[in-house]
């Protein structure tokens, strides 16, 4: 009568392999995750530092130009000359509110590469 418990293998047992792998993967995907956000982040910041500068620069040439209109046409056109800055300004406007709302609703989903990553893990362990 041999007393001794068996000996597990090298490697665990099943649950403890399973929990190994599935800490793996996990780890895996938060350091996707992580590296994803990081470059979400800079890319989302660079673009609002440009956007600022742009409007900042655009808004300064627009009262420039405006001004300058005004002045060359004060005594003979005045109310037409305003008249035509506001449509312009509108128009501006609106074509930028479209081109944004069309943006805003063609963007690809964040952090694709994880969402990918996850279906193929889901696909590979589920049968």
């Amino acid at each position: 009568m041999d007393a001794t418990p068996p000996t597990p293998t090298s490697r665990g047992t099943s649950p403890q392999r399973f929990g190994r792998a599935l800490l793996g993967l996990l780890q895996g995907h938060i350091a996707l995750f992580a590296e994803e956000f990081k470059e979400q982040q800079n890319h989302t910041l660079n673009l609002l530092v440009l956007t600022c500068l742009s409007l900042f620069f655009g808004l300064l040439l627009l009262i420039g130009l405006s001004a300058a209109l005004l002045i060359a046409f004060w005594e003979s056109h005045r109310l037409l000359v305003i008249s035509g800055l506001c449509a312009f300004y509108a128009l501006g406007l609106l074509s930028a509110l479209i081109t944004l709302l069309q943006r805003v609703r063609n963007a690809p989903a964040p952090f694709s590469a994880s969402l990918e990553e996850l279906a193929r893990d889901r696909e590979q362990l589920l049968p």
